[in-house]
């Protein structure tokens, strides 16, 4: 080679440069929940004309979800932020426990030699929110059961009572 003559580790194709890592990782999460959204709601029939079907609201927010995913992924590609810091499993954990939790007492759980009946809407949603709640490390507990009362009171009057759906609100009713 010459001397002077300089050479390129670019091997060609199109690069780009992460500028803010936890928009751009926090963006792609996004997307692949969305993915698998839409695929879980692959079974259900969707829009017939102007009809909806019960497939069509999941994959209409999935589709969303998904825009948004890639507006914030692209955020983090032409922004400045924050780098990655370690990632903290302890919330995500106790509000994936909550979810199961919920799903479990509202519909019940027969495992064989334990059977729980359906607990009801009440007592399923206090007890999820309040399992959700050992996720925050700043947790108080007063100021955490007013908000289960008050998160609990707010789903009954939207699904039960705005809603009108025919949830089971106590398991002796």
């Amino acid at each position: 080679m010459a001397e002077g003559t300089k050479t390129s580790d670019h091997k060609g194709g199109l690069r780009f440069k992460v500028r803010g890592p936890r928009d751009f990782y926090g963006g792609l999460a996004l997307i692949a929940l969305a993915i698998v959204a839409i695929y879980l709601a692959g079974d259900l029939p969707g829009t017939h004309g102007f009809a909806f079907g019960p497939g069509t609201a999941p994959r209409m927010f999935a589709g969303l979800l998904a825009v948004a995913g890639a507006l914030v992924a692209l955020t983090g590609l032409f922004v400045d932020g924050p780098p990655l810091d370690s990632y903290a499993i302890r919330g995500p954990a106790w509000v994936i426990l909550a979810i199961l939790a919920f799903a479990g007492m509202i519909r019940g759980i027969n495992l064989g030699l334990v059977s729980i009946p359906p607990l009801g809407l009440v007592p399923s949603t206090f007890a999820a929110f309040m399992i959700s709640i050992f996720g925050s490390t700043e947790m108080r507990w007063l100021e955490s059961l007013i908000a289960a009362v008050a998160m609990t009171a707010f789903c009954v009057g939207l699904f039960v009572y705005l809603l009108q759906l025919p949830f089971q609100l106590w398991p002796w009713v």
